[in-house]
């Protein structure tokens, strides 16, 4: 099953490097690491203009441990993202691919959106996952650091449906322990891209507006940014995809595809289990 599924920011690398070319990014902050599919394409991008790479993760995979040794000029904060805010003064873009839930996200762009704006620094963010599964439902690698009152109920077991509001016993996309999803998608606090919503939401009470481009591909790459920056106006432009139907189309038909190899993975260790 490995490799099966396409997953990583990375496959966005090209849409986002050429952004960050565009918006003469030379600070940038990366919010989870994991295995660091993306992260050497950004400090690449970072060194090449005399910048740096920060890395924001409190327990990247080996892989990425083993990079930063020979690459002493990337900075890695072992620590949450909402910990690891007070180590970081300014930022050119930032890139947003950690704990995908509701309180988390929201309170990143919140932080993100205040750092920005004490450096004079226009905003730049990448938002992954905010399609489906995320984007409607809580997803947490730790349930235990979201507040009780901002933590849906839980499963680290039942699986994600399209189509379907309640996680599935036994069925469908799940974490096997790795990680649990909120019991049922939707409604407020809920999911990765209500986080943005309601972000966006807020910043227009406040008087002010930003761009946002939804590329509905990978699990889903939002891109907010300051539509006052001298650089909004190519930056939409490299964005044609903005909740392209076709691209929905073959992302939502890819899902159904892995889906339907996980019913009948779980079919076959059904029939194992019964003899």
């Amino acid at each position: 099953m490995a490799g099966l599924l396409i997953h990583s920011l990375s496959e966005f690398s090209d849409l986002i490097l050429e952004a960050l070319a565009l918006a003469d990014a030379r600070e940038v902050v990366e919010i989870g690491s994991e295995y660091g599919g993306m992260s050497p394409f950004l400090a690449e991008h970072c060194r090449a203009r005399g910048g740096r790479l920060t890395a924001i993760d409190p327990a990247p995979k080996r892989e990425f441990m083993e990079w930063p040794k020979v690459s002493p000029d990337i900075r890695h904060l072992a620590k949450t993202s909402l910990e690891a805010f007070a180590d970081v003064d300014e930022a050119d873009a930032w890139v947003v691919d950690g704990d995908h839930n509701w309180y988390t996200v929201y309170n990143e762009l919140g932080h993100i959106d205040a750092i920005s704006r004490r450096a004079g620094k226009p905003l730049l963010v990448f938002v992954h996952d905010i399609g489906w599964p995320c984007g409607r439902r809580d997803f947490y690698y730790a349930p235990q650091r979201i507040p009780p009152g901002y933590r849906h109920a839980y499963s680290f077991d039942a699986g994600a449906v399209p189509g379907q509001a309640a996680l599935v016993d036994g069925r469908g996309f799940r974490g096997m322990g790795q990680f649990a999803f909120a019991e049922v998608s939707g409604g407020a606090r809920n999911g990765v891209m209500t986080a943005i919503d309601d972000f966006l939401a807020d910043a227009l009470r406040g008087g002010r507006e930003f761009g946002f481009a939804e590329i509905p591909a990978v699990f889903g790459l939002g891109v907010i940014f300051d539509l006052d920056a001298p650089w909004s106006v190519p930056l939409a432009d490299l964005l044609p995809y903005h909740q392209n139907k076709l691209i929905g189309a073959l992302e939502a038909n890819r899902l159904r595809n892995h889906l339907r190899v996980l019913d009948l993975q779980d079919e076959a260790a059904a029939r194992t289990g019964s003899l």
